[in-house]
């Protein structure tokens, strides 16, 4: 006879809500462990959207995504003759705000040489930007539709091309355009301050990009490539997985550390809840348990019944919220990323948590007097 699963027969209807209840904690810790592991992937592919070997940035910074890069265009044809380079293409990255409809949407905007290296290494429909002005290719993601007009600052742009999961760290839809329109989005100025610039005889200033990326032949070393750029002083460059590295420590580092606390702080409450409810259920067992003392019944007995309800309570509530994560993971804002080694650990941090919080109640009930059972 197995006395906890009699007990919690007996107390169902308390047991399944305990259950329901952690569940909701637990799902919420695995949903946070999973948007982490989105941000990261996020943070990594807008790095590898480029497909390159090498980053050159300007000298003294961490761009172009940790920190403000601006460097001259032609700083490419330089780069492009270096020994081991195979090609270079120039890239321009900022965000901006698109009007599609009545609505607002938030984009992260590339631009790209066309036929050169940097734009969308594949599309999931239509075709690759063709025209050198107002064609873009943007991310499923945004909710706009092939063929549809997008207007981002005072031009109206043609969407020719739909990309599938293209994000950057903010979770914003990636928008590709050719390098002219990004850099005139970049560097446009409204109302008085254009019409004083029109006035001096000043555009935009064509001649700025934030970043050159190269790639390399096989067998050379990127990081041999980047010493060589580096001694031209105004001139910085880093390796694809330097850039990724520095991405992930710099720009992800706080929201890990954010991600963490919060996680631990719902494990925490997770296992006050577990010993608060066996500490309860062992409380309403006094009578029961003094009965078992009484006739003989080892402390181990009493022991595995106060346990095994602990965790089946972890359990039950474990299964329940991994399986509402899973089924909810395509609704977030967020993209969530479950991956099997973090439900594996949090299962086993659950099931130590839950031993932990039983300590309470095993306490409580070996001290209990077999002659209570014999009490009124």
């Amino acid at each position: 006879m197995n006395l906890a699963f009699r007990d919690i027969r007996h107390h169902l209807g308390r047991f399944v809500l305990t259950c329901v209840g952690l569940a909701l904690l637990l799902g919420v810790v695995l949903s946070m462990i999973g948007i982490y592991r989105g941000i990261v992937a996020d943070a990594l592919q807008l790095v590898r959207l480029a497909n390159a070997d090498l980053w050159v940035v300007e000298g003294g910074t961490q761009g172009p995504f940790a920190e403000a890069s601006r460097i001259p265009k032609d700083a490419r044809e330089t780069v492009a003759r270096l020994k081991g380079v195979a090609e270079a293409g120039v890239l321009t990255f900022q965000t901006a705000e698109a009007s599609h409809g009545r609505r607002r949407i938030r984009l992260y905007v590339v631009g790209y040489e066309i036929g050169r290296l940097g734009g969308p290494a594949s599309l999931a429909a239509g075709r690759p930007i063709a025209r050198s002005h107002y064609e873009m290719v943007v991310d499923r993601r945004s909710g706009i539709a092939l063929g549809e007009q997008v207007r981002l600052g005072s031009n109206t742009f043609t969407v020719v091309g739909l990309t599938e999961g293209r994000v950057d760290s903010g979770g914003n839809p990636v928008a590709y355009l050719t390098l002219k329109d990004a850099q005139e989005l970049q560097f446009e100025l409204d109302g008085a301050a254009a019409r004083n610039q029109a006035a001096r005889g000043e555009g935009a200033d064509v001649n700025l990009v934030n970043a050159v990326v190269a790639r390399l032949h096989p067998g050379v070393s990127a990081d041999a490539v980047a010493e060589t750029v580096r001694r031209w002083k105004h001139l910085g460059a880093v390796s694809q997985q330097g850039q990724e590295a520095l991405l992930v420590s710099s720009v992800v580092d706080r929201a890990r550390k954010q991600i963490g606390l919060f996680t631990s702080i719902l494990l925490l409450v997770s296992a006050v809840v577990i010993a608060l409810i066996i500490y309860t259920m062992t409380m309403d067992k006094m009578r029961e348990i003094a009965t078992l003392k009484l006739i003989g019944a080892p402390d181990r007995t009493i022991v595995g019944l106060i346990v095994q309800q602990s965790l089946a309570l972890g359990g039950i509530g474990f299964t329940l919220g991994a399986a509402l994560i899973v089924m909810g993971a395509d609704h977030f804002p967020r993209r969530v990323i479950l991956l099997p080694a973090d439900a594996a650990t949090l299962a086993a941090v659950v099931a130590a948590v839950c031993l932990l919080a039983s300590l309470m109640g095993v306490r409580y009930a070996l001290r209990v007097d077999p002659a209570q059972a014999l009490g009124g």
